[in-house]
């Protein structure tokens, strides 16, 4: 399956679930290009986004069990296939 390259961005609502977010993007450590996290401690809220590459399934998966813990949100985002004649292959 062709790989892709897309974002996730992740926010947590409370703090006690970081720990298993942690987990779950060791898990998935293959897939992540970049990390950058950003804590509101004075909202109570924490940012995570992630550049990723690889396949649609693995970043489903990524996204999906990050999305089922409690107090966490996830969102993923992909880039059109490399295959599109626009795309100059600088990009693929």
């Amino acid at each position: 399956m062709e790989k892709r390259i897309g974002s996730i961005s992740i926010l947590i609502s409370h703090r006690d679930i970081v720990p298993q977010v942690n987990a779950l993007l060791s898990e998935f450590a293959s897939l992540i290009l970049a990390r950058q996290g950003l804590p509101l401690r004075e909202h109570g809220i924490h940012f995570i986004s992630l550049i990723i590459e690889g396949t649609t399934d693995e970043i489903s998966a990524l996204t999906g069990k990050l999305g089922r813990l409690p107090d966490v949100e996830a969102k993923s985002m992909v880039a059109k296939s490399c295959k599109s004649p626009s795309v100059s292959d600088l990009y693929c």
